[in-house]
């Protein structure tokens, strides 16, 4: 090729680079294009499917009014997964647990995965997690801040449930997965293709895609929609996000002991997660993902980042997170002989009054 180079004119030369300019951008183009109907495609797929269950149900009840859903069939679980923080390992769980134990699993997609929706977005969704008898018991996940339900005046809340990591270790798995993706699905282009700077070398070069405003992600995610909660570093954002995980969510697990975060809902909520602890343990789904060319930074690097304020904030949820996740654990399960498990009813009821004859 050196030599083919070599002899070619430069005009001719020049019109070679152009030719192949021209080709890469025709390419690109193409596979946008395909990505776009890859994107309807799901969406029409996934309208028929909801058009099928809800005509089951419509023909099984025979045109009468449904009997009332039972209790422990009328939950519903969102799980407003934060990126890269194993939630695809997790939910991979949830999908071969579905059938199983008979109950739905829903994608939240949203455009552009903007994880903050419109208003009208909001009372939309708000109105399907609520009503929507055919979906339930329900499980849904997707990249979205949490969304308070109780300011729309509906019967019934959802359960919060979530995983939170280092922050830094979130950034460096983010930055590297835009790069080289993942083992789940090697073969998709990523936005970040064919960038081989390594992240240490942005952070050193000062680049865009490794900023400390690059970190703030969980604190927005646990805070809401709520303009204050994507000021990055925001006091107020990290206070309601604090006040949420405790009040909103049922169970906050970390990254680095998803095991058992999985243990303890499987305690906590058999009628979804019974089997799960089992299956990712042994099973081959629930460790698909790994981010692939990662390339763990320096101290340099990481005394850097730890330099901002940001970085400070956001490790300061973490860390208000993992404590509450360590307490949670050590009132729930018992290490014995190098195994977890998880402690026996623990209460009872007595001295019930008024005497049955």
């Amino acid at each position: 090729m050196g030599l083919l180079r070599s002899t070619m004119p430069p005009k001719i030369q020049l019109l070679a680079v152009l030719a192949f300019g021209v080709a890469m951008l025709v390419i690109e183009n193409q596979i946008q294009r395909l990505d776009e109907s890859r994107a309807k495609l799901e969406r029409t797929i996934a309208r028929h499917e909801v058009a099928e269950v809800e005509l089951r149900r419509s023909e099984d009840s025979g045109g009468r009014n449904p009997p009332p859903v039972p209790e422990n069939d009328d939950m519903v679980i969102i799980y407003n997964r934060v990126p890269k923080t194993a939630s695809t390992s997790f939910t991979n769980i949830a999908y071969d647990l579905c059938s199983k134990n008979r109950f739905h699993v829903l994608h939240i997609n949203t455009t552009k995965n903007n994880p903050v929706m419109s208003l009208q977005d909001q009372v939309r969704f708000v109105r399907n997690v609520t009503t929507w008898r055919e979906m339930k018991p329900g499980f849904y996940h997707g990249h979205v801040a949490y969304l308070d339900f109780s300011k729309f005046a509906v019967k019934g809340k959802p359960m919060y449930i979530n995983v939170v990591r280092d922050p830094i270790e979130r950034l460096v798995s983010y930055y590297y997965f835009l790069r080289f993706g993942d083992d789940y699905r090697p073969g998709l282009r990523r936005r970040k293709q064919g960038d081989k700077k390594t992240f240490d070398e942005c952070v050193s070069s000062g680049g865009s895609d490794c900023a400390p405003e690059k970190l703030w992600l969980q604190i927005p995610f646990f805070c809401g929609h709520h303009s204050e909660c994507w000021n990055a570093g925001s006091k107020w954002a990290l206070e309601q996000a604090k006040y949420n995980l405790v009040n909103e969510y049922l169970l906050v697990g970390v990254t680095e002991e998803l095991e058992d975060f999985i243990m303890i809902l499987e305690a906590a909520l058999p009628r979804f997660f019974k089997g799960a602890t089992e299956l990712y343990r042994t099973g081959k789904r629930s460790h698909l993902r790994k981010t692939t060319e990662k390339k763990p930074p320096t101290k340099e690097t990481i005394a850097k980042l730890q330099q901002s304020d940001i970085w400070k904030i956001e490790n300061e949820f973490y860390e208000f997170a993992l404590e509450h996740f360590q307490f949670v654990r050590a009132h729930a399960v018992r290490e014995k002989d190098g195994e977890l498990y998880v402690l026996a009813q623990s209460f009872f009821y007595e001295k019930i009054y008024p005497k049955l004859n």
